[in-house]
């Protein structure tokens, strides 16, 4: 059985990942983000599949970066955590000259920090062989387009890119593989909040189905690298 947590469970993708990860069966799933209700609405969507996976909803604020509570409560039920997937991100779609420093410091934040120091906290439960994956954007991918209004995005994005490869290098003696997939255009809601109305040419669950195959293979061939995964952008 993997031990799977993946952050930003809630919505879009990391559902998505969530209910593809269950439907695969033998896997326990952490799933992290701060709505309770909907954790209790994805979980009770996992449990009446066929498969026997366990879902394991966890509600945390991971802008507190007080992790301590939530690594007791996972090692209430397993002391490995075989894929991290950080998925939990933030955007503002507002111009450069009119962006707060407020609103730089919470996408940098969520994007950036909380996958440095969640991954920093649960490093004692990542055993050899386990596979970190940063979920980043082709918005942070050098030489990719770049759009008005996403400088705050697109710059966290690409220094999560960089933390991953960097992360690497570090985790490489633990016997911890490090990889990024930057995310083209897939139909979500923060992908409407950047592009209103625009029709991405992949779905969530397509996309979802991807890295959860990336999550459980990828890191068999490669460490350190950062995927693009993109028919668009956006």
């Amino acid at each position: 059985m993997s031990n799977i947590l993946i952050t930003g469970a809630s919505t879009g993708i990391g559902s998505e990942v969530v209910k593809a990860m269950a439907a695969a069966g033998e896997n326990c799933v952490f799933a992290l983000a701060r709505s309770a209700e909907k954790l209790r609405e994805l979980a009770a969507v996992c449990s009446n599949s066929s498969v026997q996976s366990m879902v394991i909803p966890l509600v945390v604020d991971l802008l507190d970066f007080d992790y301590q509570d939530l690594k007791n409560r996972i090692l209430q039920h397993t002391d490995r955590i075989d894929l991290l997937i950080h998925n939990a991100g933030f955007l503002v779609n507002k111009g450069f000259e009119e962006t707060t420093p407020d609103e730089f410091d919470k996408t940098l934040d969520v994007n950036v920090k909380v996958p440095y120091f969640l991954t920093q906290a649960l490093l004692p439960l990542l055993a050899p062989g386990a596979h970190v994956v940063m979920v980043s954007s082709m918005g942070g991918f050098q030489g990719s387009d770049k759009y008005a209004g996403l400088s705050a995005y697109s710059a966290a994005k690409g220094a999560l890119s960089v933390l991953g490869e960097s992360l690497a290098v570090e985790l490489a003696p633990r016997g911890v593989a490090v990889n990024s997939v930057a995310l083209g255009a897939v139909n979500t809601e923060m992908l409407q909040q950047a592009f209103p109305g625009y029709q991405a040419p992949v779905t969530s669950e397509t996309m979802a189905k991807f890295i959860v195959w990336f999550g459980l293979n990828g890191h068999q061939v490669m460490n350190g690298k950062v995927i693009p995964v993109a028919l668009s952008n956006p």
